[in-house]
């Protein structure tokens, strides 16, 4: 199997992404999540990545860490889910919102993604409750942030507020999410900020 890829991010599109490395470009299926956080074009890169092997394709899916890659086969590990299923679900929650909401049974918020029904966002919960932890994602209390420490502090006390506004975690993250330069910015305009998305 290809574990990771490490190369130049040679093309970009909405869907997949093509790094460069050893001469062969390598086209990798990915989804919006991971092309918002990528690198400019021709930069350096590691991939991590999936190999799909179907009777008549192969398919190589990407994902910028490891917990994200093994996120996403324990996804497409649920019946009814397959990896077109778990990118869906992947992009419209991310990796450690998805985390939350199968810990909190948040089942709806699972259902919201593209070609998810509600039975199926509930299987996602029973079928992987019992083999996911919040250790490592923006919830875990012992995860060392390092210089990010003040920043993941901020996050967690607007999420916290919000949540005391009605708001489910999922949700309140989620739209923190979406603020763009969160880096400096205070719970409070935070806050402001993320009301516009909920």
């Amino acid at each position: 199997m290809i574990a990771y890829i490490k190369g130049t991010l040679d093309e970009v599109t909405s869907k997949s992404i093509i790094v460069e490395s050893g001469g062969i470009g390598y086209e990798i299926l990915t989804y919006d999540y991971v092309i918002r956080k990528l690198p400019a074009l021709h930069s350096d890169i590691k991939i991590f990545t999936y190999l799909d092997v179907k009777e008549d394709s192969m398919k190589l899916y990407g994902f910028l860490s490891n917990r994200e890659k093994e996120l996403f086969i324990k996804l497409i590990s649920v019946s009814g889910v397959g990896p077109k299923g778990a990118l869906s679900i992947l992009n419209e929650l991310g990796p450690d919102n998805l985390l939350a909401a199968i810990i909190a049974n948040d089942s709806k918020a699972i259902s919201k993604a593209n070609g998810i029904g509600a039975k199926t966002a509930q299987k996602v919960v029973i079928e992987l409750k019992d083999s996911v932890s919040l250790e490592g994602s923006i919830f875990d209390q012992e995860a060392d942030y390092s210089s990010e420490s003040d920043d993941a502090g901020v996050v967690s006390d607007a999420a916290q507020a919000l949540c005391a506004l009605g708001y489910s975690n999922t949700d309140a993250l989620k739209a923190i999410r979406k603020i763009k330069d969160v880096d400096g910015k205070t719970a409070q305009q935070l806050i402001k900020e993320a009301l516009k998305y909920l």
